[in-house]
């Protein structure tokens, strides 16, 4: 979920300054990325309904968009930083590393790469070769203190002993993150770039070789940078990839709308105005300024996120409600036979769903009584609503249920209601056996507008059956 909100504020910034949008898939790691997960990839961006101006299925001047595919690319660059000397190989074992970074935490100094191979002779390479040695590249720091203005969090500063050498190239040849991504940067001339805070540290890094690729010609700028704020999960911790709740594919099966899901997730770091929560994604690119995002971490509040989504199905055209609730109607959701479900009751029924969902898959426990041959049971529901004289009121409201008039689900209230006050019990007490006895659920959709649609004959006969087990 960070990253769909991530991804959102790229979008909706973009959108906001006529910009070009460019959807990069960074799949360098074999042993993590497959076609499936690719696919998936593209599938979930359409689903969310973001358009890119650049990248797979559409194409563009930088193309290829899959790292994958641009691996000569960087290990072009990679020869040329180390010509250049921006860049040299390290061939200190981890071992070794672990070793001096220990001794330098115990010596109170900072406990990055201390440089231990950045002026090597040649008979020390020599000597590293003979032993079977394998370097990675690491990319040569300059010793000045580097300064940029995030456009979410203002001026920051890092200083040299805090910003060491690093990698860009693993002893395999593998082209890792740090060089991967400012390079494609570099070609695709990329002015700006919205990412996740944890990302930060490595700013001052990509500055340095922004500015190493400028001077061999590979670059022309140094991006923007804007670094969005935490999503924080329960226990103030940051929301993991790992934890339940922030699989994207879990919303999508739940049912959530994905201009519900954005509208919710473009509140945790930013807002529309101090007293307006819900708007469509043209009415937030109308608005979206980076410079209005709030840099504290903002809390995943699932309850939250359901209201807004429910707000989102409520203004949905009926047409269009009734067409997005498919899935959920049908197997593997639908507990009944697909011969039992009935287009009418459907149609009829789905505007009275629709004033009462938080998300999609809500519609099926919703309106199972109307396709399953009996009420569901539910032995808890039961127990609540058949209180000693229910079968008394039973009694009298099917009598007055089967003189109502069917066509109208204000006379089928009528009815109810004198039931009720023949009983000496309010609406609210006496509509709850009926209730169950023909829905099998304490709570659900309107009462009589479901019982008008469910009809009369099928109506009696559950509550026939359920008067025949309380005699029992």
């Amino acid at each position: 979920m960070g990253l769909v909100r991530t991804a959102l504020f790229n979008w909706a910034f973009a959108k906001h300054h006529q910009g070009t949008l460019v959807f990069r898939i960074e799949d360098t790691d074999a042993a993590r990325d497959s076609e499936e997960s690719y696919t998936q990839l593209l599938d979930s961006m359409r689903w969310l309904g973001f358009d890119w101006d650049e990248g797979p299925e559409v194409g563009g001047p930088h193309a290829p968009y899959r790292q994958s595919q641009r691996m000569d690319l960087y290990k072009d660059v990679a020869a040329k930083l180390l010509d250049a000397g921006h860049a040299y190989r390290c061939y200190c074992s981890q071992d070794e590393l672990d070793t001096r970074r220990e001794a330098a935490r115990a010596a109170g100094k900072p406990s990055g790469y201390d440089g231990h191979c950045r002026e090597l002779t040649a008979a020390q390479v020599e000597e590293y070769q003979a032993q079977g040695r394998e370097p990675i590249v690491r990319f040569r720091m300059p010793d000045e203190t580097i300064t940029f203005t995030d456009l979410v969090r203002g001026e920051l500063t890092f200083t040299p002993e805090n910003v060491p050498d690093y990698g860009i190239v693993r002893a395999n040849g593998a082209p890792l993150y740090t060089l991967v991504n400012p390079v494609d940067d570099a070609l695709m001339e990329i002015t700006h770039v919205l990412r996740g805070e944890d990302l930060l540290s490595s700013t001052p890094r990509q500055i340095a070789l922004y500015k190493a690729l400028m001077e061999l010609g590979v670059a022309k700028e140094i991006p923007s940078f804007g670094h969005l704020p935490y999503v924080m999960g329960e226990g103030n911790k940051k929301l993991s990839k790992r934890d339940p709740q922030s699989s994207l594919n879990l919303y999508r099966e739940r049912g959530f709308l994905p201009e519900g899901l954005l509208n919710y997730l473009s509140l945790l770091g930013w807002s529309l105005s101090a007293d307006q929560d819900i708007f469509t994604t043209d009415e937030m690119i109308a608005a979206f300024e980076i410079s209005d995002v709030n840099p504290n971490p903002a809390r995943f509040d699932l309850k939250k996120c359901e209201a807004i989504n429910g707000d989102h199905i409520r203004m949905l055209d009926v047409k269009d409600f009734t067409e997005r609730c498919r899935p959920w109607l049908q197997a593997p959701f639908a507990p009944w036979a697909p011969e039992a479900f009935d287009e009418a009751k459907w149609q009829a029924i789905a505007p009275h769903a629709q004033t009462r969902l938080k998300v999609l898959s809500e519609i099926t426990d919703n309106v199972d009584f109307l396709f399953l041959p009996e009420p569901v049971e539910d032995e808890a529901s039961w127990a609540k609503a058949m209180k000693e004289g229910s079968d008394a009121l039973l009694r009298t409201a099917r009598e007055k249920l089967e003189a109502a008039d069917w066509t109208s689900a204000e006379s089928l209230k009528e009815a109810v209601l004198a039931a009720g006050e023949a009983h000496g019990l309010k609406l609210g007490k006496a509509q709850a056996p009926v209730r169950v006895a023909v829905t099998g659920r304490t709570v659900g959709l309107p009462l009589f507008e479901s019982l008008e649609v469910l009809g009369k004959e099928t109506t009696l006969a559950r509550i026939d059956a359920a008067l025949a087990k309380l005699a029992a």
